[in-house]
């Protein structure tokens, strides 16, 4: 069983992004530590900063249980897309880096599905 984010346009022909919830707890902690902090310091993930002390565009994806609550704006979206993208610009995997090169293609499954919610003006479904 995993999780899966997809547009909620109810075309099954949309690209969507899976992970196990492992996998997906480790994605979104690697993500945090790109933004310079530990997401398992947070509120919400065993720690008690709260996320007003921390400033980072990928906050609708990193402080959000994994596959409830509400679903994502396409606004939401498209405010995470050019953090994202910068991501895949300047964050080239390493041919020996296996993990890294995982993540960078966990970014850009992730950067197609929130440009199709953004040009369809749909939300992110965690499902």
């Amino acid at each position: 069983m995993g999780l899966m984010l997809f547009p909620g346009d109810a075309d099954v022909a949309s690209p969507d992004v899976s992970w196990s919830y492992t996998g997906f707890g480790m994605f979104r902690e690697w993500l945090a530590r790109t933004e310079g902090f530990v997401l398992a310091e947070m509120d919400g993930f065993g720690g008690d900063r709260d996320w007003s002390g921390v400033s980072t565009a990928l906050e609708p994806l990193l402080n959000h249980p994994d596959d409830d609550g509400p679903d994502l704006t396409p606004a939401q979206c498209a405010a995470m897309l050019p953090r994202l993208e910068a991501l895949l610009d300047h964050r080239l995997p390493e041919a020996g880096d296996p993990v890294l090169r995982r993540r960078m293609e966990d970014v850009s499954e992730l950067v197609t599905v929130l440009r199709t919610c953004v040009n369809k003006n749909v939300e992110l479904i965690f499902g």
